[in-house]
């Protein structure tokens, strides 16, 4: 076989055999009938080899200790409530890793959020109100980030919460956003106040998860019932 081309992106051409030349119409199928003797639907080559034929992996869903929900509270419907919380509306509830972030990377962040909301997640038996029982005797650790900046420290907070990062998490409740117009907190609710080895060390924790170099405090839920903004900080770190 002679092979020419004048360039290497050129067509190759050849010069036929003299068997080639004996054979004007060359079929590779040393059967021609074969196709013709394939039933309606029946595949060429098609064997009973079952082990080809891919299957589904079914992946397992990885489940959290807890349940977790999430809350919104609505800006524009707090100017209308009579009753603080009124306005508060539970989102949904996840209890896998899979499920969370399905949510996560369909809600607003933090930074989309309008001035004014506030965006809960909290154990599914917990209310993220002062009234709930388990709430009623607690208090708050809160760190402050410049307004749209609070993005990351919300996410850490929320993969150290359901991922039970905390010495102490059987003291957790949850944990709120507030954006605000010149700033935006990120709080962490507890249950007992009264516990201060279990409070400073989720503080401790918690401040160093966030990398975070400002000084923390941590206000109980009574307290700012009665004092509102004059409430003092109970512990710092």
């Amino acid at each position: 076989m002679v092979v020419e081309s004048e360039n290497p992106k050129s067509s190759i051409t050849t010069t036929p055999t003299q068997e080639d030349q004996s054979n004007p119409n060359p079929n590779p199928n040393p059967n021609p009938n074969a196709d013709d003797d394939l039933e309606e639907g029946e595949i060429v080559g098609g064997g009973d080899d079952s082990s080809k034929i891919p299957t589904a992996v079914t992946q397992q869903p990885h489940p959290l200790e807890h349940s977790w929900t999430f809350w919104f509270d609505n800006p524009s419907a707090k100017s209308k409530q009579a009753t603080w919380g009124s306005s508060m509306r539970s989102i949904y509830t996840f209890a896998t890793v899979e499920e969370f972030w399905s949510l996560y990377n369909n809600i607003n962040h933090p930074s989309k959020l309008v001035v004014g909301a506030d965006f809960y997640c909290f154990k599914s038996n917990i209310e993220p109100k002062w009234e709930d029982p388990v709430c009623a005797n607690g208090g708050k650790w809160t760190v402050t980030c410049q307004r749209s900046k609070s993005d990351t420290c919300w996410l850490y907070t929320l993969l150290a919460l359901i991922g039970e990062q905390f010495e102490h998490g059987d003291e957790i409740c949850g944990a709120v956003v507030n954006v605000r117009g010149r700033q935006e907190k990120v709080s962490l609710w507890t249950k007992n106040a009264a516990n201060e080895a279990a409070q400073v060390s989720i503080g401790d924790q918690w401040k160093k998860l966030l990398d975070y170099n400002e000084t923390i405090g941590f206000i109980v839920h009574d307290d700012a019932k009665h004092l509102d903004r004059g409430a003092k900080n109970r512990y710092t770190i």
